[in-house]
């Protein structure tokens, strides 16, 4: 049965955060707010869950979700020997909007998809899924729509998309939307800034310091305008493609500092695999699923009662 939460009420609050803890311990989907977006989660261990995340969404394993932790200390747990570099940005820029990309650790009984060994992590500054993080751990969430659909803003958007694929709504107002997280790679010598969003170049290198060299791909020339454009075309560009979403783009650039080329999707190189992290670029726009005749929890007042 699903149900919906508007967490402006204290008391709704409370039970929401409990009606989603035991959902996600039974294996099954919420829909949580973060600093951006509304996202869709399942326990990050939980195998079914996850898969769960794939079907609602109508994607494939190639675009696995990233993981929201509670706190920093959790990545001791999750990743295998992070270098300092990405300590330090974890330090000064978490909560908020960076993801680091890192090499798994091998003895994690979860499935994320085809993550080639490694998993994009990040600590979201929201306090209400902070919140239920600290009693759930680590949650696979991705961007709560169909994939090829704009991210939910609202729960009540979201509920249109996934309808009856989520167990819990948890409502608490509308997201800022816009600009999704930085993602940095942090499996080689030198961070890879694989897309840059929220936290600019600047505040990544100030972060690093001198002596860190921060690998950091050309930004891209401005598209010239061309007659009659389809003002909602999908977009390709890594730079509006909505928070949470998985997807690559088929690019690679090179870095005359050090002479390498990197390639921006997991098809390119296998030591590449990480493009996928952060967005989906919506490349076919998929109709919606309808949303379920609202069934509420009988203790929990109906949208007309709040």
């Amino acid at each position: 049965m699903t149900r919906v939460f508007d967490c402006s009420d204290e008391t709704q609050r409370a039970e929401g955060i409990e009606a989603a803890r035991a959902a996600l311990l039974e294996g099954r989907l919420v829909v949580l707010p973060t600093d951006t977006v509304y996202g869709l989660a399942a326990d990050a261990f939980d195998v079914a869950g996850v898969s769960m995340i794939f079907e609602a969404k109508g994607r494939g394993r190639d675009m696995p979700p990233p993981v929201l932790v509670p706190n920093p200390r959790t990545v001791d747990g999750l990743a295998m020997a992070m270098p300092s570099y990405a300590k330090r940005l974890v330090k000064e820029l978490w909560p908020g909007a960076l993801t680091i990309v890192v090499r798994s650790q091998q003895s994690l009984s979860w499935d994320l998809g085809d993550t080639n060994g490694t998993v994009g992590l990040r600590m979201p500054d929201d306090e209400l899924t902070l919140t239920l993080l600290a009693e759930t751990g680590p949650l696979a969430v991705s961007s709560a729509n169909r994939t090829g659909e704009p991210a939910a803003r609202t729960a009540t958007e979201a509920g249109f998309m996934l309808g009856p694929y989520v167990d819990v709504y948890l409502d608490d107002g509308e997201r800022s939307g816009g600009v999704p997280s930085t993602i940095v790679d942090c499996t080689k010598p030198d961070p890879v800034v694989l897309r840059e969003g929220a936290i600019s170049i600047e505040r990544i290198r100030e972060v690093l310091g001198e002596g860190m060299h921060l690998v950091v791909p050309p930004r891209p020339e401005p598209a010239a305008a061309e007659p009659g454009p389809d003002p909602d075309a999908p977009v390709h560009s890594s730079a509006d493609v909505p928070e949470g979403e998985e997807g690559s783009l088929g690019q690679h650039w090179h870095d005359s500092e050090t002479g390498a080329t990197y390639a921006e999707t997991d098809a390119q190189a296998d030591d590449d695999p990480n493009w996928s992290y952060g967005d989906d670029v919506p490349h076919v726009a998929q109709r919606p699923v309808p949303p379920p005749e609202p069934a509420h929890d009988p203790q929990s007042p109906t949208p007309n009662e709040r």
